[in-house]
């Protein structure tokens, strides 16, 4: 019987497919042309690779074909088809893109398809449809922040190095506080989830007052250590790091990943930290809370028991949260980190060298 020719994959070849078949932005075409080729290169025939993915084994064939023929360009390049021609004109498609990305319009901070259509007299299905093939979406936007911290280098590989190689005989642990979280009532009652309908809650409320909650988690294993207080200065900072202090082995070193907010490095806060010799404090780049993993903490315990909470008191709210800590450390789940330092500045500096801002280029060596 005759048998597929058998795919050789480069190492970096399978490592270019593997990170396409994790994409979450490109076309799912793509993606499952890397997955035919990376089950074609395990050995798999045409056939089985189409019953494991669900397609004709014709296209199993066909794309293995063509990686073998043209390795990448033979799954990335389109080529043109037998059906219906377009009926836009080419020059059209460019000008309204042209527009889209370089013409800001006159009453608004950005296009909709129909102020698009309005100008250039288009029908908002056209505009539409060049904004999809184009990849073009004016109503969105993502924020972003850089660094203009100075050891932003030394700080970043200083944390990562906790992350990917920690030391050995000591805990490493990621703490911060999420202040000001509010104990929230609503002014009615809402109405259950029911097949056909999503719960309701009034948009309105009732403020019950504020807690802030200190927490400091584990990058072993992800337990947390957390407490709640009504304020959050230096001496309620002082105060977590005693808890800390009392619920850790003392035969271990603390190496503490914290934030640059002043309160962490009061003159009273640095007195006790030289009193204590096994505390090691180890400071993120200003605007970079993102390296601090118990932010993932936060916003989980956020999400799943404060935003939609009713709480009639203070107290009401603290135990809940304190709950959920509890509830948490009976099976915690550790975050893993697996971005290397090297590749992160990577990324930064492409970013500083794409803006114009003095502000933020040139910092990096």
């Amino acid at each position: 019987m005759w048998e597929p020719v058998r795919i050789e994959l480069l190492e970096t070849e399978r490592e270019r497919l593997e990170g396409m078949t994790r994409s979450r932005t490109l076309p799912s075409r793509l993606v499952l042309r890397a997955k035919i080729v990376l089950l074609a290169a395990e050995g798999m025939s045409n056939r089985a690779i189409g019953a494991d993915l669900g397609i004709d084994f014709k296209s199993a064939m066909r794309w293995r074909n063509r990686f073998i023929a043209e390795r990448f360009e033979g799954i990335e390049r389109e080529r043109p088809g037998r059906g219906r021609k377009p009926s836009i004109k080419a020059e059209t498609v460019q000008a309204v893109v042209q527009t889209t990305l370089q013409v800001k319009p006159e009453h608004a901070t950005h296009w909709s398809v129909r102020s698009l259509a309005k100008v250039t007299g288009l029908g908002k299905t056209t505009i539409h449809k060049i904004w999809k093939s184009h990849g073009l979406k004016p109503h969105r936007v993502e924020t972003f922040k850089l660094s203009t911290d100075p050891n932003f280098e030394a700080k970043l590989v200083d944390i990562v190095g906790l992350y990917l190689n920690p030391p050995e005989h000591a805990i490493v642990l990621c703490a911060d506080e999420k202040s000001q979280i509010q104990a929230l009532d609503r002014t009615q009652p809402g109405l259950p989830m029911k097949p056909g309908r999503c719960g309701t809650m009034t948009h309105d409320y009732k403020r019950n007052g504020t807690t802030t909650l200190f927490a400091a988690m584990s990058t072993l294993d992800g337990k947390v250590i957390g407490k709640c207080m009504p304020r959050h200065r230096h001496q309620e900072w002082l105060k977590f790091l005693r808890l800390i202090n009392r619920k850790t082995p003392k035969a271990l070193d603390l190496h503490i990943i914290c934030d640059n907010y002043r309160t962490h490095k009061h003159t009273a806060v640095q007195e006790w930290l030289e009193k204590h010799p096994r505390f090691h404090i180890h400071f993120t780049p200003t605007s970079s809370s993102w390296l601090n993993m118990v932010e993932r903490y936060f916003r989980d315990i956020t999400e799943n028991q404060i935003r939609r909470g009713v709480f009639k008191s203070v107290d009401d709210l603290e135990r809940t949260i304190l709950t959920a800590i509890d509830q948490h450390n009976h099976a915690p789940r550790p975050y893993i980190w697996t971005a290397e330092a090297k590749d992160i500045l990577a990324k930064v500096i492409r970013a500083r060298s794409a803006s114009n801002d003095p502000r933020i280029s040139g910092t990096l060596h």
